[in-house]
């Protein structure tokens, strides 16, 4: 299954020079948030595969203009062709913002999805806005990740996890792909396209 994730900043090469061809092949979109609320509406105007999105701590506007098209699965688990998707968008809280929590805030969304997390056995993709704590965040409270989402990888075991927030454009510091334990970690800055089977995945992610 080959999915593009996209976070942060939107892609001139997808909305500014768009092709139709540039999305032959993608089976899924995956937004981890701050985009334009057009610019997923616009996305799937032009593809058959879902566009499943999380909330930024910047999408307060998707309250009034949500992206036409689209499905958001914060707190809940979305299945698409087998595959089960985690939602949990917003960042650590630096200021008053609809979606901004608290370490402590974070932890109990996971706490009310016990039933979800038990009945689906788990999740394949966690897809969130901010990064797991001291993996790819930053030391800044705006940027700090979250330590219920490294418990989540260590119990659930999920293939993937990705999540935006820090933009690579910030320093070297960030990456684009990590790894903790079995779960592949990609930053979906921008746009990043990868195939959730590809056994060699750490050579093809830049």
């Amino acid at each position: 299954m080959k999915i593009l994730a996209i976070a942060d900043e939107e892609s001139r090469y997808l909305w500014d020079f768009f092709d139709k061809s540039k999305l032959e092949g993608i089976d899924l979109i995956l937004s981890a948030g701050d985009l334009d609320p057009r610019y997923l509406s616009f996305l799937a105007t032009f593809t058959h595969a879902p566009v499943l999105y999380v909330h930024g701590n910047h999408d307060s506007i998707y309250d009034t203009v949500p992206p036409e098209g689209c499905i958001c699965i914060d707190d809940d688990i979305y299945v698409h062709n087998g595959i089960r998707i985690l939602g949990l968008g917003g960042s650590m809280r630096y200021c008053p913002g609809k979606y901004q929590y608290t370490d402590r805030e974070m932890s109990a969304r996971v706490r009310k999805l016990w039933w979800k997390l038990k009945r689906r056995r788990g999740f394949d993709i966690l897809l969130t806005h901010a990064p797991a704590y001291q993996l790819n965040d930053g030391r800044d409270l705006p940027h700090q990740g979250f330590r219920i989402f490294n418990k989540l990888m260590q119990k659930y075991q999920p293939r993937f996890f990705l999540h935006g927030h820090v933009h690579l454009s910030y320093g070297r510091q960030h990456m684009r792909y990590d790894k903790f334990e079995e779960t592949h970690v990609i930053n979906a800055f921008e746009r990043c396209v990868f195939d959730f089977d590809d056994e060699n995945l750490a050579q093809h992610i830049r």
